[in-house]
């Protein structure tokens, strides 16, 4: 591993140091579920609906469905983003189902019935690891939903399966530094976005060299910083949700 002064970080941190995170519960209180997540100066709030049905082609067969929609508020970056530009990118599309994808991974579908729930997850100020901060707050929202419909009697038990995190790391400078910033993502070689369940089993790996190419080392050391930040953002889930 680089000695962590080699290069300075924007905010001084070692490279294995996440940035500050919180995570604020029932933040849009007309939500099942809700949770303003914080990781630096990357701000997403992330909401839960539930639906009494399920997705159209799982009709009919007692399975429920989880989705995600993810957009950037217009000046959640130095340069207003259109509206309807935003919503129909690739981008956006591409964030939208790895954030479903992943928040899937922890709902037993068939213990759900055929209900929907879909997280919602609004930038509202962005400085890198939007995607992965929409994911771990997701997940907030996503339990605090579930856990009430059985409060409600509706579910005899949660369908959550297992917690899940996420969390980017990459190769800037030449060396591997966790949870990076706007200004690190920018210039990034090689970029990686980490999402794991509590029994620390892979859900999604994407990590894409951007300059030239990565050695299984960087992409070892990339994994354990990724791991241990995921950890910790566990923790504090715990904590959040009294569990």
């Amino acid at each position: 591993m680089a000695d962590a002064g080699s290069n300075a970080r924007p905010l001084g941190r070692p490279i294995d140091q996440m940035r500050p995170v919180s995570i604020e519960p029932d933040f849009a209180p007309y939500a099942e579920g809700s949770a303003l997540i914080r990781m630096g100066e990357t701000h997403v709030l992330c909401t839960a609906t539930v639906e009494e049905s399920t997705a159209p082609f799982l009709v009919g067969s007692g399975q429920g469905w989880v989705t995600a929609e993810y957009g950037m508020l217009p000046r959640s970056s130095p340069v207003r983003i259109p509206r309807g530009r935003s919503a129909s990118s690739g981008r956006t599309k591409e964030i939208q189902r790895l954030i479903g994808r992943s928040l899937r991974a922890s709902v037993d579908l068939n213990a759900l019935g055929e209900r929907s729930v879909i997280i919602d997850c609004d930038v509202l100020r962005a400085d890198g690891g939007t995607r992965t901060a929409s994911i771990t707050g997701g997940y907030v929202a996503l339990h605090m939903a579930l856990q009430r419909l059985v409060e409600r009697g509706l579910l005899a038990a949660s369908p959550i399966t297992c917690m899940i995190g996420a969390v980017s790391a990459g190769v800037v400078a030449g060396e591997v530094r966790l949870d990076l910033e706007y200004v690190e993502d920018s210039t990034a070689a090689v970029d990686l976005n980490v999402v794991m369940t509590d029994a620390l089993a892979f859900v999604e790996l994407q990590a894409t060299a951007e300059d030239g190419a990565y050695t299984h080392e960087q992409l070892n050391e990339m994994l354990r910083v990724s791991q241990s930040g995921i950890e910790q953002l566990f923790a504090m889930q715990r904590e959040v949700l009294g569990i």
